[in-house]
């Protein structure tokens, strides 16, 4: 009798748990609502949507898919998040590409204005699971961050297998994402009935490996008279999708997901990426390898035999040389994106937590930080013991590094700086996201000139870069696909040169007879410096494939190094103009490498793989 009882309520249990699945119910789909673009009318579109939402019965909550904002900035945050708002239900929200990939504080505003950049929740017996996709403040393709894959394990772990599972992303899962593999592969271990998505501004019916997923709408009005969003009804055998547009009504159902157990062990294969250009390179080895919990985005520093970088978590970890095991970590309130520099026996470097630190190299302890006025991603030079470095503030800073003290500070940026200035005949250059490439008196820190190169979009703006010069010119490549040479005591153009397609790699040849350029597809080129006009002195056909990362390109020892945004490192040799070497780590951006005496290369990944290559 007992044994009959706990049967019946084992079977009552499993018929309630079945029933609170099967209930109905709606929620909205908003994705890519862009506050902030150039046409203006973003806010109009999302207010509409907003009281749209509010104005229905029965709608549970609000999904919001990424690309809220246009660049990611502190004021466009704020504006979403007042209209957001004004919800009378509740909303969950991820960051898309344009809310990080411009960013002027690394995602940290978007996580202080809503609280979080990736969530899960329960309703009615489904399991909603949000991750953020990158990529982080460089250009690059769309990545789930490593602290998210992370946070996604330990949120699977606690999921019971035939729980039914919603997966929310910005990208679609495929190779948009440099690691749509990482999610796809932990998914298809539970019952995930399907993703949705954003990023492509349109209502599309996808499939991620056997996976179905639903990409929606952008709610800009693009060339109609109003903007639109998507309304999901959940019910006991399928999800329905309709496209809603405030003030005119529902359209007619266009897509339908059957809904129940899934099960994807159907024995198929896909394609994952190939490291077989390892073998074909078999000299050049991994040392060691050392996986950080969060994004790399910087490059890292070795000092006092430490190899000493940040994440995007705020963690600065020291590695041993040696053998790459964890020395010491550092903790920082926000996410690190600035490439530390060494002065002395102290490592410097800026957190999107809005302060300049400087740390003990040997020990990680705390040597002096300096507040600023809002997240500081660019990353430092040091010479004659002063730390020149920009911030997200409108402001670039010169401290004396020895104490952390402001000796200048120049006030006149409109934009983010997220890279390292160039130091040149008495003057400090560097761009912002606002358009343009400022000098600086090295002395007092007066604007000596400023350029930009003509275009009112600030996504051209020439940010990424780290300049180069010689003889009287600064050498710049950007977004618009120019290179172009300026004159190092007026700013003026001398030369713009687009007949081969570099973007935002740029390096010098060690005799500074060449200027070097990472073009968008395969290969290297050479330019040669000089004040008259552009002259190509050579093309290499590398191989590497379609390219667009700020990859800066090193010579030294008579190869030149850089990486790609498929995670190889290469070496090519600038005489004979061929590849020595190329080695893929993962398959995520690389940052600009580090190039060590003894034949060493410490290269990172925006994964978090710091590696020690030896060739």
């Amino acid at each position: 009798m007992k044994k009959i009882t706990l049967l019946l309520l084992f079977c009552l249990w499993l018929c309630a748990w079945h029933t609170s699945v099967a209930q109905s119910f709606r929620f909205a789909f908003v994705t890519d609502t862009h506050i902030g673009s150039p046409n203006g009318v973003a806010e109009e579109d999302l207010e509409r949507t907003i009281a749209d939402i509010n104005s229905q019965e029965g709608i549970d909550f609000v999904l919001l898919t990424g690309d809220i904002t246009e660049m990611g900035t502190d004021a466009e945050l704020k504006k979403a998040k007042e209209i957001i708002s004004k919800l009378k239900v509740p909303y969950y929200i991820v960051p898309g590409n344009h809310d990080t990939g411009w960013s002027e504080s690394g995602g940290v505003s978007f996580i202080r204005e809503f609280g979080y950049d990736k969530f899960v929740f329960e309703h009615k017996g489904l399991k909603f699971i949000g991750c953020a996709s990158g990529p982080y403040v460089r250009m690059s393709d769309g990545h789930i961050p490593r602290d998210a894959t992370v946070w996604l394990d330990s949120v699977l772990a606690k999921t019971p297998k035939n729980q039914p599972i919603v997966f929310v992303n910005h990208y679609p899962l495929d190779n948009g994402l440099d690691n749509w593999y990482d999610a796809i592969d932990r998914l298809k271990q539970y019952n995930t009935q399907f993703s949705i998505c954003g990023h492509g501004h349109q209502n599309r019916v996808a499939d991620s490996e056997g996976l179905q997923a639903t990409m929606g709408r952008s709610n800009l009005r693009a060339k109609d008279e109003v903007g639109g969003y998507n309304l999901v009804e959940m019910r006991q055998d399928s999800a329905l999708f309709s496209e809603r547009n405030p003030g005119v009504g529902t359209k007619p159902v266009w897509r339908r997901i059957a809904l129940g157990n899934r099960s994807y062990a159907d024995g198929k294969t896909y394609p994952r990426p190939s490291f077989a250009i390892n073998d074909q390179y078999a000299s050049t080895k991994k040392a060691w390898s050392y996986h950080s919990d969060a994004n790399v985005i910087s490059t890292p520093v070795n000092s006092h035999g430490l190899v000493i970088f940040g994440n995007s978590v705020g963690k600065v970890e020291a590695l041993k040389e040696k053998d790459g095991t964890r020395a010491w970590e550092f903790k920082t309130g926000g996410g690190i994106f600035s490439s530390p520099a060494v002065f002395k026996d102290k490592v410097i470097f800026g957190s999107g937590d809005g302060h300049i630190y400087a740390l003990k190299a040997k020990t990680g302890k705390l040597a002096w930080k300096t507040k600023t006025g809002a997240s500081v991603l660019g990353s430092p030079l040091i010479e004659k013991g002063i730390v020149y470095i920009g911030g997200s503030d409108g402001k670039f800073r010169a401290l004396e590094a020895a104490t952390g003290k402001q000796v200048w500070e120049f006030a006149g940026l409109d934009g983010a700086v997220v890279s390292t200035p160039l130091s040149y005949e008495g003057k400090i250059i560097f761009g912002a996201w606002d358009r343009h490439l400022y000098a600086l008196n090295q002395k007092d820190g007066t604007l000596a000139w400023k350029w930009n190169n003509g275009s009112p979009n600030r996504m051209f703006s020439p940010a990424m870069v780290i300049p180069v010069a010689h003889d009287g010119v600064v050498y710049i490549v950007a977004p618009d696909r120019f290179i172009t040479a300026l004159d190092s005591n007026t700013g003026q153009a001398l030369w713009r040169s687009k007949e081969a397609t570099v973007r935002e790699s740029i390096g010098m040849s060690k005799d500074k007879k060449l200027v070097y350029g990472k073009t968008m597809q395969d290969e290297v080129v050479a330019f040669e410096t000089n004040k008259a006009a552009p002259k190509l002195a050579w093309r290499l056909n590398a191989g590497f494939g379609y390219e667009h990362v700020p990859s800066m390109l090193i010579e030294k020892d008579g190869a030149v190094f850089f990486g790609t945004k498929s995670g190889v490192v290469y070496s090519i040799n600038p005489l004979t103009h061929k590849v020595n070497w190329a080695h893929k780590i993962d398959n995520s951006m690389v940052n600009t490498v580090n190039v060590l005496p003894k034949r060493r290369v410490i290269a990172a990944t925006m994964d978090g793989k710091v590696e020690m290559l030896t060739y």
